[in-house]
């Protein structure tokens, strides 16, 4: 197959350009993504745990929070595709830091918000800067290190992402309770300034690589037609995942009809040369299985976050900061074992641990499901959550590993960009849907009794789920060694291949 475009990362010869993890760029670079990326995942679950005091200061009736959030993820997901995109076509660097100051700019105007329709508006320009940084953390890392320090910065990363999201109710529980609910976004400005100031340090990188027509020739156009129905079938299928109980049934069946037809339009357009998000990369087998797996395991932390938190807030009797840092073991080994367990998976592949981490989990949120009523935490909260951390740790770099390895390296920011709506769009589906299933609805959860049924019912599916997402990766993953050793063949010997 012939190479278009030099791709040096992918040969045995070094390249000078790349940078090594020990040097003094390399660590700026580490930072500003890792940094950047951190703080727009941190805002996806900090506001949570503020929507009470929010609700009381603007006069928001629950509808209204409920698009606090919902605006937020819906706009985020709906464009994380095109985000990615842009960056590999327009500069991964430029379009990050494009990103991190939108996320300031809407940050600034959130913490004055004097209304529930300001704030709603606001944190929806959050989810589109947060869709223009999201991806181009990831694809900065993956063109800028040299491929033997590429596993430890990915696992950095992917640490530092998974420490935001746990960290967040604890963070916005101490801010709520000591500072006040506009101070979880103005504590973005100053965070987002030192990345931009670092970023200044941080490579460029972008596709050189020529986009070829059916008639051999080079196309400079961007892809609108894939964006646009991109845009319109995330955005259509996050609206109906986040609004359905709310819509009546005509609605409901408009808005699958829209999504349908956009999904399949989308389908058929990056069909063709030069597509945004090329569908040939869902021919690889660990590409589908790792986004799959993505999907359950991101549904499934996104479901034990949630019901946790408030399972001990309303039945356990928690304060909004005690159940945040109920927490804190998914940090402190997120922290400590990332990086380390990212350098195993690109040591031995990632199957392995993508499948005994899935199943960690499932058992760490089975012991969780028996939180009850006078459960303490050393024996009821701490065992569970400390076993679903050290699942955690052992999937989420190997899955990021994966992903990677299995899409071409000068299409990072789109497969980034595809794993995030994935898991995303997997926290929303079971989050929305999870209530509604196990018997929750309305002020239920306010009845510990009530709340309780439906809470051990929830962990358990959560579990189920996880173990499913083990299963997958066990059989789906058993390629990827040889894929692995493809991408370490010399340039001239694949393209013979």
């Amino acid at each position: 197959m012939p190479s278009h475009g030099a791709e040096p990362n992918l040969s045995d010869e070094p390249d000078a350009r790349l940078l090594r993890l020990r040097s003094a760029r390399g660590r700026i670079t580490l930072a500003t993504v890792t940094l950047g990326s951190g703080v727009a995942m941190l805002d996806g679950t900090v506001v949570n745990i503020a929507l009470r005091q929010i609700g009381i200061d603007l006069g928001a009736s629950l509808a209204e929070l409920q698009w606090i959030s919902n605006g937020y993820l819906l706009s985020l997901a709906s464009l994380i595709l095109v985000g990615g995109a842009l960056g590999d076509r327009l500069g991964r660097r430029r379009m990050y830091l494009l990103g991190v100051a939108g996320f300031a700019l809407g940050s600034g105007l959130c913490a004055f918000a004097q209304s529930p329709v300001q704030l709603v508006a606001f944190r929806v320009l959050q989810g589109v800067a947060a869709a223009l940084l999201a991806p181009g953390g990831l694809a900065l890392i993956q063109a800028s290190f040299c491929k033997e320090d590429r596993p430890a910065a990915i696992g950095t990363w992917a640490g530092v992402s998974g420490i935001a999201t746990a960290i967040g109710p604890f963070l916005g529980g101490f801010l709520v309770e000591n500072a006040g609910w506009r101070w979880i976004f103005a504590i973005n400005l100053p965070l987002c300034a030192l990345v931009i100031l670092m970023g200044l340090y941080v490579p460029e990188s972008k596709d050189d690589s020529p986009v070829i027509s059916n008639a051999n020739a080079h196309t400079g156009h961007f892809d609108v037609p894939g964006a646009v129905t991109g845009i319109v079938a995330l955005g259509a299928t996050t609206y109906l995942l986040t609004s359905w109980r709310t819509l009546g049934a005509g609605l409901t069946l408009a808005g699958t009809l829209v999504a349908g037809a956009a999904w399949v339009a989308f389908v058929v357009l990056e069909r063709r040369p030069g597509a945004m998000a090329p569908v040939s990369m869902f021919r690889s087998r660990v590409f589908r299985a790792a986004n799959l797996m993505t999907f359950l395991v991101y549904g499934a932390l996104g479901s034990v976050l949630f019901f946790l938190v408030l399972q001990l807030q309303v039945t356990v009797g928690y304060d909004a900061i005690a159940a945040g840092m109920s927490t804190l073991p998914i940090s402190v080994v997120m922290l400590l074992l990332s990086s380390r367990f990212s350098v195993l998976a690109a040591r031995s592949g990632p199957r392995v641990p993508m499948t005994l981490g899935p199943l960690v989990c499932a058992l760490g949120a089975f012991l969780l499901s028996g939180v009850d009523t006078g459960s303490s935490y050393w024996t009821g909260v701490f065992p569970g959550i400390t076993l679903f951390a050290f699942g955690l740790a052992g999937l989420v770099s190997p899955l990021t590993v994966a992903v990677l390895a299995a899409a071409p390296d000068r299409h990072a920011g789109v497969a980034s960009g595809i794993n995030n709506a994935v898991a995303r769009a997997g926290t929303l589906l079971a989050v929305a849907a999870l209530p509604a299933l196990v018997g929750l609805a309305g002020a239920d959860y306010r009845d510990p009794a009530t709340l309780t049924s439906g809470y051990h019912s929830a962990l358990l599916l959560a579990s189920g789920m996880l173990a499913l997402g083990g299963v997958i990766s066990w059989f789906g993953l058993h390629e990827v060694g040889r894929l692995t050793e493809t991408r370490r063949a010399p340039a001239k010997e694949r393209d013979r291949t």
